[in-house]
């Protein structure tokens, strides 16, 4: 149970809705507000289809290009790292920039369900987390959809959410859980280099 809260809260973090809730309000104001629930939804969707594949299916994909889950490790620690550093210090020039380079297109697929939701991180987590639990990847699956059902409804419910927090108490949301994440990352990366070196520390 009480692993099955931890990766909840993991994913959640990673998917991280409150801190995509700026990047997704610029893109889909124009809309209606049915429309921008509806794009939403679709992209969230598209999002649980690629993170299920890496969970069930990334060992394989991994093969393919005979890569070890330890580099994965390894690597989704820095990237998370990135992100989370990212998350604290982000400006809004990032959310200028993706309104311009899609102002007159309706979002599909990229870049809300790939990367906003389902980036390298997400993806990379997902390898690491069904190598080491390999019997209990079902409870893996569990917390995916929690926390994706989640962020879905954070998501779903973002107009409400934003003027209830206001851009400044979203990002304070943000920097918070960047700080969780910067604790995760380490945690993976420093399994990573244990794996990899055959440590005992």
């Amino acid at each position: 149970m009480h692993q099955l809260l931890s990766n909840i809260i993991w994913l959640f973090f990673i998917i991280d809705p409150f801190g995509n809730l700026p990047i997704i309000i610029s893109m889909l104001h124009k809309y209606d507000t049915d429309k921008q629930r509806l794009i939403i939804l679709r992209e969230m969707f598209i999002a649980l289809i690629f993170m299920t594949i890496f969970l069930f299916f990334g060992e394989n994909i991994l093969s393919l290009f005979n890569l070890k889950i330890e580099i994965i490790s390894i690597s989704g620690g820095i990237i998370l790292f990135l992100m989370a550093i990212k998350m604290i210090f982000q400006e809004n020039q990032n959310i200028k920039n993706i309104k311009s380079q899609h102002h007159d297109q309706v979002p599909f697929i990229i870049p809300i369900a790939i990367p906003l939701l389902a980036g390298p991180g997400m993806f990379s987590t997902l390898v690491f987390l069904s190598q080491r639990n390999k019997v209990d990847i079902l409870y893996i699956f569990y917390s995916l959809i929690i926390s994706w059902s989640l962020s879905l409804i954070v998501l779903l419910c973002f107009i409400t959410i934003f003027k209830l927090f206001n851009n400044k108490g979203v990002n304070e949301l943000e920097r918070f859980m960047g700080l969780i994440l910067i604790m995760l990352s380490i945690q993976i990366f420093l399994d990573g280099i244990k794996n990899y070196f055959n440590l005992t520390i």
